[in-house]
């Protein structure tokens, strides 16, 4: 899927996505790594471990719907102004082969930008241990600008840079 060009509204669009990801307690638990951020465009990376596995010792299907969701969020995030933050409303999510490998990659792209709701595709891949990857899920989700309500963790990322200056 090709990329789109969008223009932030927010040109430290990458600094408040990280912020948001290294201070949520969930993302810091799942341990995936931010590994491209541009407008419009989200991709994470998520090794293998025992933790995140189900009973054949895949990748368990909520961990990888979890990764969709993080990556279609932080896309959109990567559109807002400084002030908001994005609220999942709904994805779907359509898994096509088991989450069998040594790491997950997501990739989300928002398709389009409103105002308040932004839809964004997800796609994610399981790397095998030779190096090729297979498409595990593809997912579509729905995301809501929550107005002049910032990111908690990135409020509390920004008030600790302050006490450190």
């Amino acid at each position: 899927m090709a990329r789109t060009n969008f223009e932030p509204r927010n040109p430290n669009y990458a600094e408040l996505i990280r912020d948001s990801h290294d201070n949520t307690g969930f993302g810091k638990t799942l341990g995936a790594t931010l590994t491209v951020i541009e407008p419009g465009y989200v991709e994470m990376e998520l090794p293998f471990r025992y933790e995140l596995s189900q009973h054949h010792g895949f990748f368990q299907g909520g961990v990888i719907g979890a990764l969709a969701d993080y990556v279609g969020g932080y896309a959109t995030y990567t559109l807002i102004e400084e002030n908001d933050s994005i609220l999942t409303v709904e994805y779907k999510i359509n898994m096509m082969a088991p989450g069998a490998g040594e790491l997950l990659i997501g990739k989300g792209t928002v398709l389009r930008a409103g105002r308040r709701v932004t839809i964004a595709r997800m796609d994610v891949h399981a790397v095998q241990t030779d190096g090729s990857a297979v498409h595990v899920a593809a997912a579509q989700g729905t995301f809501m600008r929550m107005e002049n309500k910032p990111d908690v963790a990135a409020t509390i990322a920004k008030i600790q840079k302050n006490k450190t200056k």
